[in-house]
């Protein structure tokens, strides 16, 4: 049993053992600066659902990007993708997504700039 537990990080689980030894959430579309926000239809979660589901959903009451769950919980960042993935599944959660669409400024804007550089 000493294996288990290190004096200064307290009791030791590999990440696999959370996930239940999968390595990649069932859905894609996680990255970093996506932002999870608990459903509103979802009161609890369901009784299979482990304590690291249930703080997810008690941290996304608030929305907060998949970055800040992994540093809050303390987790690798392919466990919560993993965990997210289960509760979207479940429909607890809803994702918002970052636009992929690269938006580069207007013309008009371009030229407003070089006129205000060179009234400097």
């Amino acid at each position: 049993m000493s294996e288990w537990l290190d004096d200064e990080a307290g009791p030791v689980v590999r990440p696999y053992a959370l996930t239940r030894g999968r390595t990649r959430a069932s859905r894609e579309g996680f990255d970093l600066i996506a932002i999870i926000a608990t459903a509103a239809t979802s009161t609890f979660a369901p009784p299979n659902a482990g304590p690291e589901h249930v703080a997810i959903l008690d941290l996304c009451v608030r929305p907060l990007s998949v970055a800040e769950i992994s540093a809050k919980l303390k987790l690798p960042l392919g466990v919560v993708r993993v965990l997210l993935g289960d509760l979207l599944d479940l429909g607890l959660i809803v994702v918002r997504r970052p636009e992929t669409e690269n938006r580069l400024p207007n013309e008009r804007v371009l030229k407003e700039v070089l006129n205000g550089l060179q009234a400097l």
